[in-house]
This record gives structure tokens, sequence and C-alpha cells, in this order.
């Protein structure tokens, strides 16, 4: 456990930092994406329109929890490495653990999101071979 170093959880701030801005950029584009659907669903109700909402959804609530846990996941690397400074190694090594766990939750629900926009394509695949 004393192995631990200042550096150690700093290592962790740029991938945190990338990963975190890809999902404000997809944050984005849906926030982009909503607006269109919601003048199609304006125009003409339609069931792809309709399951496009849905599905958009569904994406926008886990983007905003695997952003949520990319930001914890920072935030306790970010008081691992206070511990560390004030010489409490062992609790900080396991709030940095917590935070690699916290990073892997991320990481896990952005794989789920994905999997969740593969099917939102599928709707609009499905559509255009009407």
């Amino acid at each position: 456990m004393d192995e631990l170093t200042l550096t150690t959880p700093t290592l962790l701030f740029s991938a945190v930092s990338l990963i975190l801005l890809a999902y404000t950029n997809r944050f984005l584009s849906y926030a982009q994406l909503v607006r269109i659907l919601k003048e199609q669903y304006v125009q003409q109700h339609s069931e792809v329109t309709a399951a496009q909402i849905d599905n958009l959804r569904k994406r926008l609530y886990l983007t905003r929890a695997m952003q949520v846990l990319g930001i914890s996941s920072l935030f306790f690397c970010v008081i691992s490495m206070f511990l560390i400074y004030i010489n409490l190694h062992e609790l900080s090594v396991y709030i940095f653990g917590l935070a690699l766990l916290l990073l892997i939750a991320s990481l896990g629900i952005s794989i789920w999101e994905i999997h969740i926009s593969v099917k939102a394509l599928e709707i609009h695949l499905k559509d255009m071979e009407k």
C-alpha cells in the first residue's frame, strides 16, 4: 500500500479528461438531435420518430450517468492525492481504488450506450428500406 505516490492518481487525469470531453461532445450532439426530432415529430407523428425519441431519451440518461461517474472518478482521484499529501496513505489507496471503480463503471455504461446508439441507427436503416 505504500507504493501509491502522489503522481499515481495524476495518471488518470488525462484519460478522464479526454473521456469527459468525448461524453460532452456526445451530449451536445444529442441536444442537436433532440431539436431535430422535435421538429419532425411536430410536423408528422410517425412511429419511427417516436421510437427515435424513446431511444434518445435512454441515451441521454446513460450519458448523464457516464458523466457523473467520470467526474466522480476525477473527484476521488483528487481526494486521493490530498490524502497522500497529508500522509494518510492507507486511506488514499482505498479512495484511489474507488476512483478506478467509478471510471470502470463509466466506461461500462459507455459500452451500453453505444449498443443503444446502434439500435437507433438500425431504426433509421429499417425505415430507409421501406
